[in-house]
């Protein structure tokens, strides 16, 4: 997911994406708790695709 893609979408798109990116990340740090997760890089990963979509919203909500 790149901030190109995610600034051609609306705002409650982003939104939604921004709550399963959530949810995802509570499940990813669940899974790291409990010593199931073998893949630990997806927590950065998915961090960092927050953080975009949050960047995004931002910018959206400035140009208004």
């Amino acid at each position: 997911m790149n901030a190109k893609d995610l600034s051609a979408k609306s705002a409650t798109e982003l939104d939604r994406e921004l709550g399963e990116l959530y949810k995802t990340h509570f499940s990813l740090r669940m899974q790291k708790a409990t010593q199931q997760l073998t893949n630990t890089s997806q927590l950065s990963k998915v961090r960092r695709d927050i953080a975009r979509v949050k960047t995004v919203l931002a910018q959206k909500a400035a140009s208004k």
